[in-house]
C-alpha cells in the first residue's frame, strides 16, 4: 500500500473573477436586464468563477460609447480588478463594431478575456482568440481607411488653394508695448488685447529681436 504525500504549503490557484455586463435600451417597454444578469451569473457559476461585480446600463442605447455602467467597468478593467468580462450578446455590449473592437483590444492588452454567451465567443479558447484577431484586423482596416480619407481630403483642399490649420492671429505689437510702458502686467495686457498671455509675450519678443539685430548692425 503506497503512501499519499500531502503538502500543506502548496499554493492554491486563484479563483477567476468575472465582470458581468448587461444592458437594455428601454425600461418602460417590458425590457428587464434581470434575465441577462441571472443567466450570466449561472454561466459563471457553471465555470467556477466568482462574480466580481454586475454592471447594468438601463435605458441606454448601445450606439453610445459612453455609458455609466460601461464606463465603470472599463475603469475597473484598467485597475485589473477582474479577469474576464461576460455579456449576454455582442449587441448588449456595443452596437458599434469599431467601439467593440477598441474595447476588445483594451481587454487583450490588459490580459482580460471576453465572453459573449449567446454567440459562444470566448477568448479563453483558441477559436475565440481567432475571432478576436479577425475583429482586430477589421478595426485596423477601418482606422487606415478613415486616415486615408482624411489625407485625401487635405490633399484636395490644398489643391483648391485652401489654407489649412488655425487662422493667424494679428497682434498689435505697438499697443502691447504701450500697455507695458504704462505699467500693465502681462496678464492685464493680454486681457486688454483679448489674447492669451503667451501670444502677447511671443509677439513682443518677436518684435524686439529684429530691433536688437538692427541696433547691433548700427553699432
Amino acid at each position: 500500500m503506497g503512501l499519499e504525500i500531502v503538502r500543506g504549503n502548496e499554493p492554491k490557484s486563484r479563483q477567476v473573477l468575472a465582470a458581468v455586463y448587461a444592458r437594455v435600451s428601454t425600461v418602460n417597454c417590458g425590457q428587464d436586464p434581470t434575465m441577462q444578469t441571472r443567466e450570466l451569473a449561472a454561466y459563471c457559476e457553471r465555470r467556477g468563477w466568482a462574480v466580481f461585480d454586475t454592471y447594468v446600463d438601463n435605458g441606454v442605447s448601445g450606439k453610445r460609447d459612453s455609458r455609466p455602467a460601461l464606463n465603470r467597468l472599463m475603469s475597473d478593467a484598467h485597475a485589473r480588478r477582474f479577469d474576464v468580462v461576460v455579456c449576454w450578446r455582442f449587441d448588449r455590449f456595443s452596437r458599434s463594431v469599431s467601439h467593440l473592437c477598441r474595447a476588445l483590444e483594451t481587454f487583450h492588452a490588459l490580459k482580460i478575456d471576453f465572453i459573449s454567451m449567446i454567440e459562444q465567443i470566448d477568448t479563453t479558447t483558441p477559436a475565440g482568440t481567432f475571432v478576436f484577431h479577425v475583429l482586430a484586423a477589421v478595426a485596423q482596416s477601418e482606422r487606415e481607411t478613415n486616415a486615408e480619407r482624411v489625407r485625401a481630403g487635405l490633399r484636395h483642399a490644398r489643391a483648391k488653394g485652401k489654407r489649412l490649420g488655425r487662422p493667424k492671429v494679428v497682434v498689435d505689437v505697438m499697443r502691447i508695448k504701450s500697455l507695458r510702458a504704462a505699467g500693465y502686467s502681462w496678464r492685464e495686457t493680454a486681457r486688454q488685447m483679448g489674447i492669451s498671455i503667451g501670444t502677447a509675450f511671443a509677439a513682443a519678443q518677436a518684435h524686439e529681436e529684429p530691433e536688437r539685430l538692427l541696433a547691433a548692425a548700427g553699432d
